[in-house]
């Protein structure tokens, strides 16, 4: 490198123009990303290998496994030093499991350096313990909590049970909806879809059913009655404290005694005979529920009776539950692993959503808007 002096003192200068800007290119060039799985088992890779495929881009290789003692170990092979990774965890049965996995993956990507880690997690685990229950704890407070601290930047998940769980976050939550994907399926795969009615099995799940019957240009029914607990309904830690206790002295204030809550007998409002009930629902677990809404709307003069759910956990005996109902067919996402339970019910059909989580993933990466993914998706969707 030439020397230059300025007034008796010597000075470095690069002559390099093309060395300098190379340096600043790379500082300003977008880095890569890479794709994980938090799980190797082959059901749980599968939604894995179908984004990856959409992206064009190979699997990051991990491996993931339980030891002797079913401590969680995640062996990262390759760099991702200054990379954005983005980990896809579907949720099987064993969901406590799921979640380290998960949380170990994190941490280990985050001591090797990556530049953001985004979770890609279709099903948010314990979504249904958001609210306070008697002396009980919110989890899914608590689980979002131990994602960040384990590392990750940003979530990507898909019709949460609750829109305000993105309230607990501490970073960017994306919120995807399947209802798109779920909708077409009715336009598509049920003959004279035209002369269905969308059904709620219960008073809170109305607003769901009518974002879907507004969209399809049907009719709506809502079943309401002794069968079915809306969660509302539950014991929201309001009465934790014991109602009588033995004071001494001034007794406080007399107040009014809140009269038992008494549900009528199982009612449908709305006219359901002769027509093809599409009852939805954002998760179908244990399907007793969904049964006996089935034979009520039978009752009623349905002839044929659909499920849309966005998450099939379908625990227990629900293939079993299914089978043996009126229920005519259940339409889930892939957003779960359910391959079991399809052999042991053919009833069971699935829709894929790989593409909206592909396209969600890009987007981060490129930093473009995700506005294009939430086109005519209202707050009540």
């Amino acid at each position: 490198m030439p020397i230059r002096r300025f007034g008796g003192h010597r000075s470095l200068v690069s002559q390099s123009p093309k060395l300098s800007y190379g340096y600043k290119k790379m500082n300003v060039s977008r880095s890569g990303y890479r794709v994980f799985s938090a799980n190797s088992t082959t059901a749980c890779t599968e939604l894995a290998k179908k984004i990856t495929e959409r992206l064009g881009v190979e699997l990051g290789k991990s491996v993931v496994y339980q030891e002797s003692n079913t401590e969680t170990r995640v062996d990262v092979k390759e760099s991702v030093r200054g990379q954005d990774i983005f980990i896809i965890q579907t949720i099987p049965r064993d969901v406590n499991t799921a979640i380290m996995e998960l949380l170990v993956m994190a941490y280990a990507l985050k001591t090797s350096c990556a530049k953001n880690i985004i979770g890609v997690i279709p099903y948010f685990p314990y979504s249904k313990q958001c609210k306070m229950r008697k002396r009980g704890s919110i989890v899914c407070k608590l689980l979002t909590s131990m994602l960040a601290k384990a590392g990750l930047t940003h979530i990507i998940t898909m019709d949460l049970h609750q829109k305000e769980i993105q309230g607990f976050f501490s970073f960017p939550v994306d919120n995807l909806r399947a209802s798109p994907f779920l909708i077409q399926y009715i336009q598509e795969e049920i003959p004279d879809y035209r002369n269905a009615i969308i059904v709620a099995k219960s008073p809170s799940a109305a607003k769901r059913a009518q974002s879907y019957a507004e969209r399809l240009r049907l009719g709506l029914a809502v079943m309401h009655g002794e069968a079915h607990h809306s969660e509302s309904d539950m014991a929201d830690g309001r009465n934790s404290p014991p109602l009588f206790r033995t004071t001494t002295g001034h007794t406080g204030l007399e107040l009014p005694l809140m009269m038992a809550k008494e549900k009528p007998p199982i009612t449908v409002v709305g006219d359901v005979g002769g027509r093809i009930a599409i009852i939805v629902d954002d998760i179908i677990d244990d399907v007793e529920d969904f049964v006996a809404a089935a034979e009520i709307l039978k009752e009623r003069g349905a002839y044929k009776i659909y499920i849309m759910a966005t998450h099939g956990l379908l625990s227990a005996e629900a293939p079993r539950l299914i089978e043996e109902s009126a229920i005519d067919e259940v339409v889930v996402t892939n957003t779960v692993p359910h391959e079991v339970q399809k052999l042991q019910c053919p009833k069971i059909k699935t829709v894929d959503v790989s593409m909206i989580l592909a396209e969600a993933i890009r987007r981060i990466h490129n930093g473009e808007s995700m506005a294009y993914l939430f086109r005519n998706i209202a707050v009540d969707d």
